[in-house]
């Protein structure tokens, strides 16, 4: 008989923790990994894992809050693995509710970032966003497509997308749990 089909929570939190561990050796020098999470979301009795999604900052802020970490002029990046396909529609809708659901209405730059997403997204993808503060410029790389949105702005309206108003608030506690 083949191995069971259930995993037992135990192997399922030891396997999640490896992958973690592996994970952060791809962080560049000197990010720390603030936290980890995945993005669900219910289709009728159903919960569906969408991508799992890690957080990495270069400079840390003084005090653990998610407000904080969106105030932070400082290198940072999300980086998204889909768990799942995705078509292109579900993925922009979502970014763009979540832009209204958080105040943000600067039309030109939140399409600037949707024109990354040149088609549907494949269980596997790799989106990153990241933060650089020397140039003030938030770039999504979506496979080998990529954009960049200029000012702080749109970095903070970003970063509230999974640390503001969220659907799944326990998804931005996780992000930020490894702080100090």
């Amino acid at each position: 008989m083949l191995l069971a089909q259930r995993r037992s929570p135990a192997f399922l939190a030891a396997f999640a923790a490896i992958f973690l561990a592996v994970a952060s050796l791809f962080a560049l020098p000197g990010d720390t990994l603030t936290g980890s999470s995945v993005r669900v979301r219910a289709v009728g009795p159903i919960t569906v894992e969408v991508y799992r999604i890690s957080h990495y900052m270069e400079q840390l802020p003084a005090t653990k809050s998610k407000q904080a970490v969106i105030d932070m002029d400082t290198e940072k990046r999300f980086v998204l693995t889909m768990l799942r396909d995705v078509d292109r529609e579900s993925i922009v809708k979502a970014l763009r509710d979540a832009y209204a659901a958080n105040g943000y209405t600067d039309e030109p730059k939140i399409e600037r970032l949707m024109a990354a997403f040149k088609g549907d997204l494949a269980k596997g993808t790799e989106v990153t966003i990241a933060y650089d503060p020397a140039t003030k410029a938030t770039t999504i790389t979506v496979g080998s497509a990529s954009a960049t949105v200029g000012g702080i702005d749109f970095m903070k309206a970003t970063w509230r997308i999974w640390f503001g108003r969220i659907d799944q608030p326990r998804l931005g506690d996780e992000l930020i749990a490894k702080l100090p």
